[in-house]
C-alpha cells in the first residue's frame, strides 16, 4: 500500500500527516507532494524523515494507491489526470469535483457506500461545514424525514488555511499594542469582529459557501432537503460552530433526538444546560467527533428542533474525514 499526500505543507497536508499516525493508517510507503516553493521540505512520519517531493506532469504516481489532496481547486483540476492515470483513487479536499455526477461526495457516517463507485478514481471530500452538519443530520433523518434546514455557521479563522490563522494571531497582537490591524486575508479586521461573508457572493445574494451547504447537502443525503444557510467568520483559531434548525415530517422529540444524537457514529452528545455543558470551540479543537448539544424544540415550529454543532473543521472538516474515506476502501477491499 502506497499512500501519497499532495499540498503537504498546507494546513489540510499537515493534518493528514497527524491523522495517518495517529490512525495507525495500513500502509507501506508514503510519499510527500508540494508545490515548488515546498519541494525539499522534510517532515517526519512514523520516524523517519521524508522529503516533499514537486508536484508535476509525470510517472510519480505510478504505484500509488491512494491520493490524499489538499492544494486548492485549480490544482485538484490540472493534476487530476496526472494522478489517477495509473489507477490511484484521489479523495480529494477542494471544491474542483464536488457536484459532478460522475464524483462522489463521501462522509463516511452518512453516504460511505458511494465510495464504491468510482468511475474517474476521484472521491471528494465536502465542505467543512457542510460535513458537520449531515453527520449531526444523519441522526434525526434515521427517524424522520427532514425537510429543511436552516443555519448560521460561526467559523474560525483556521478555515482560511495557516495564513487566516496567523492574520488573526497578528491582528490580536497589534490591537493589543494599540496598533491598526492588518488586514489582508479576510475582507475586514476579524479580531473583535465578526464578518457575515465567507467566499465571494454568486447572484443570488448567498455566498459560495452557503451555497456549498444548499448543493452538497442534497448530494450527501440522496435527499430533497431544502437548505438555507448564513455564514459567518468569527475570530475563533480553530473549530466551527453551527446553529441548526430543522423541520421533520413528524415531529420529533428533544429525548428522542438526544437518543438518536447519542448513538449516532461520529458524534458526541454534550447537552445539560443545568450545569452548562454545551459543545464550544475553546474545547472541540484537536478532537475527531462532531459535537452536538443546546437541543430544544423549536418555538416556530411544531416539527421543529434546533440544537448547536461544533466540530474540528481541520481534523474531521477535511483530514480526518478523508482519511475515513480511505479506511472505508481499504475495509471493503475496493483498495489493497
Amino acid at each position: 500500500m502506497r499512500v501519497a499526500i499532495v499540498g503537504t505543507s498546507g494546513a489540510v497536508g499537515q493534518e493528514f500527516l497527524k491523522v495517518l499516525e495517529e490512525h495507525n493508517f495500513p500502509m507501506d510507503e508514503l510519499v510527500l507532494f508540494g508545490s515548488s516553493r515546498s519541494a525539499g521540505r522534510k517532515y517526519t512520519f512514523r520516524g523517519k524523515e521524508l522529503t516533499v517531493k514537486e508536484l508535476k506532469h509525470n510517472d510519480d504516481f505510478k504505484g500509488i494507491d491512494i491520493a490524499l489532496a489538499s492544494a486548492g481547486a485549480s490544482v485538484s483540476k490540472e493534476y487530476a489526470e496526472t494522478i489517477t492515470k495509473y489507477g490511484a483513487i484521489m479523495i480529494d479536499n477542494s471544491s474542483a469535483f464536488r457536484m459532478d455526477a460522475d464524483v462522489p461526495l463521501v462522509v463516511p457516517e452518512v453516504n460511505a457506500a458511494d465510495a464504491k463507485q468510482t468511475p474517474r478514481n476521484i472521491i471528494a471530500n465536502p465542505n467543512c461545514t457542510t460535513i458537520m452538519m449531515v453527520v449531526a443530520l444523519k441522526a434525526i433523518e434515521n427517524l424522520t424525514h427532514i425537510r429543511r434546514v436552516h443555519v448560521s455557521t460561526y467559523q474560525a479563522a483556521s478555515g482560511a488555511g495557516a495564513m487566516g490563522m496567523a492574520e488573526l494571531e497578528e491582528q490580536s497582537r497589534e490591537i493589543s499594542a494599540g496598533r491598526p490591524a492588518t488586514v489582508s486575508k479576510f475582507q475586514y479586521q476579524l479580531a473583535m469582529n465578526l464578518i457575515p461573508q465567507v467566499d465571494v457572493f454568486m447572484d443570488n445574494g448567498y455566498t459560495k459557501e452557503e451555497m456549498k451547504m444548499y448543493n452538497e447537502t442534497k448530494k450527501i443525503m440522496h435527499s430533497d432537503i431544502e437548505v438555507s444557510a448564513t455564514c459567518v467568520r468569527v475570530p475563533v483559531m480553530r473549530s466551527h460552530s453551527e446553529a441548526i434548525w430543522i423541520e421533520t415530517e413528524r415531529p420529533v422529540s428533544v429525548d428522542e433526538a438526544k437518543a438518536a444524537f447519542a448513538k449516532a457514529e461520529g458524534l458526541v452528545l454534550e447537552d445539560n444546560p443545568a450545569d452548562k455543558v454545551y459543545p464550544m470551540p475553546l474545547f472541540v479543537a484537536g478532537k475527531e467527533p462532531v459535537y452536538v448539544g443546546r437541543i430544544r424544540k423549536d418555538l416556530a415550529n411544531p416539527n421543529g428542533l434546533t440544537f448547536w454543532v461544533v466540530g474540528d473543521q481541520i481534523k474531521k472538516g477535511a483530514a480526518l474525514n478523508a482519511v475515513q474515506i480511505a479506511e472505508y476502501l481499504v475495509r471493503e477491499g475496493v483498495v489493497k
